[in-house]
């Protein structure tokens, strides 16, 4: 089966081939021989009810420092590829949101990877409220004397935006922390934007757990453990990337979400668990295959090309 398959994503030259996720998922396209373009979110273009992209064929290899070659600039209708992957990197703001839109004209003739649909209706931080039962103690709000009440009724707290990315805005705020009203005021642009605050979870010492999730199975776990005097476990900013399994609680919620993510169309699914709580669940561009990978021998980027091939043959009956 040779698939052509679009992969919209950021600047190829800059991602790191050790870590990220998008490269082996395009490598394994490759090898399938799958044909390969690029292009960047800015790119697309629609007109006359077509959905266009200032494409160039990739072709990769894992070389550090010349690890792609691009073609020539064309002009690539999306409804004549057979897949698109939606990769960019949030934040999840309103170029986001507006790619979403776009990328609905195609789906699923065209079978967008995840459905843009469903990643737009699934914010990463407000998807996972459709699970209390699985997640800690929690309120959405921008009234700063809500914001204050809650920190009272559980001490510690972590507040964050609920839009953002990578740990970035994430704050852990003590009981005693004067600190709290600037930073609601920064956070909430003057209660103008909802913000999460989160009862403090004390095992993120201890890590914060990715599972990836493949068609709605749980496929493997990486543990993520927090540098020295940091509350953020994201590994950009210093966290440690250590062996993991799942455990009967894991699997309890990975079981109660899985379901979910199938029916949505969401293939490929990032969730965290801190201490057995589910903090988030990742649907625009989760990471961790490279990890899983090396810890545990396998090669998940094989298996979700699977799954997307057979919802590709499942879109043409």
């Amino acid at each position: 089966m040779g698939l052509a398959v679009a992969i919209q994503m950021d600047p190829i030259d800059s991602i790191d081939i050790d870590c990220d996720s998008t490269f082996v998922l395009a490598l394994e396209a490759q090898q399938r021989r799958h044909e390969l373009f690029h292009y960047l979110p800015r790119d697309l273009n629609f007109a006359g009810n077509r959905l266009w992209a200032r494409a160039r064929s990739l072709g990769l290899r894992r070389e550090k420092g010349d690890h792609f070659t691009l073609g020539p600039f064309r002009r690539l209708d999306l409804a004549c590829v057979d897949v698109v992957l939606m990769r960019q990197d949030p934040p999840f703001d309103m170029a986001y949101i507006t790619a979403t839109h776009l990328l609905e004209h195609i789906h699923p003739r065209t079978l967008v990877v995840n459905d843009p649909l469903e990643v737009r209706n699934a914010p990463e931080k407000l998807f996972v409220r459709r699970f209390p039962e699985f997640t800690p103690p929690t309120l959405i709000s921008t009234d700063g004397e809500e914001i204050a009440a809650f920190r009272a009724e559980h001490g510690d707290i972590v507040i964050k935006p609920i839009y953002g990315k990578g740990g970035a805005g994430v704050f852990h705020i003590g009981p005693g922390d004067d600190n709290l009203n600037a930073l609601l005021e920064m956070l909430t642009e003057g209660a103008r934007q909802a913000i999460i605050a989160q009862a403090y979870l004390p095992q993120v010492q201890e890590g914060d757990k990715r599972i990836v999730l493949i068609d709605g199975a749980a496929a493997g776990a990486v543990n993520r453990i927090p540098a020295e005097g940091e509350a953020r476990a994201n590994l950009h900013v210093g966290a440690k990337a250590v062996k993991s399994t799942l455990t009967a609680r894991d699997m309890e919620i990975c079981q109660a979400i899985g379901p979910s993510l199938k029916e949505r169309g969401l293939i490929f699914a990032g969730i965290d668990v801190i201490g057995g709580h589910l903090t988030e669940i990742n649907v625009t561009s989760p990471t961790g295959l490279q990890e899983i990978n090396r810890f545990d021998g396998v090669r998940l980027e094989a298996r979700l090309w699977d799954a997307i091939e057979a919802r590709f043959e499942a879109t043409r009956e």
